[in-house]
């Protein structure tokens, strides 16, 4: 497990967030985790009026919010962290494209990582950057918010 409470508050404090994994369709997703967590993590940093852009392939719009293809539309990448809510395949290919815009702070939800990502993750120098392996950011983000 890895992620120290001073990684998520650094990873809460950036100006700007992404959610991979958001959909319209809030029946379809990859994952049983996804199901439950994609809607809900996108709502909570509109809640928390943070400026949050969700990342999917192929919606325009998610839940009332301009939605990007790619983390590589990200407008400012360098000052975003980024919620993953993905299968550990697409994972994967989302923290190598995240290690190349030098994207600050990822936050693994339950089921987006493996022994594969993690062995990416240390093999890569991003142990630093990559919360995984542990609770959900809905589970502990707001309590660290209010402590920012």
């Amino acid at each position: 497990m890895s992620g120290t409470e001073d990684q998520k508050k650094a990873f809460l404090s950036q100006p700007k967030f992404a959610v991979v994994g958001a959909s319209k369709d809030e029946t379809k997703f990859g994952t049983k985790a996804s199901l439950l967590l994609t809607p809900r993590v996108l709502k909570f940093y509109l809640e928390n009026n943070k400026d949050v852009t969700p990342v999917h392939p192929k919606e325009t719009e998610i839940q009332g919010v301009v939605a990007i293809r790619a983390l590589a539309d990200l407008p400012d990448p360098t000052h975003t962290s980024v919620s993953v809510i993905t299968g550990p395949k697409i994972t994967l290919g989302l923290l190598e494209q995240a290690k190349a815009l030098g994207i600050p702070s990822l936050w693994l939800q339950p089921g987006a990582d493996d022994e594969t990502i993690i062995n990416f993750i240390n093999e890569n120098g991003l142990a630093d950057k990559v919360i995984y392996g542990g609770p959900c950011v809905l589970r502990e983000g707001p309590e660290l918010l209010a402590g920012l």
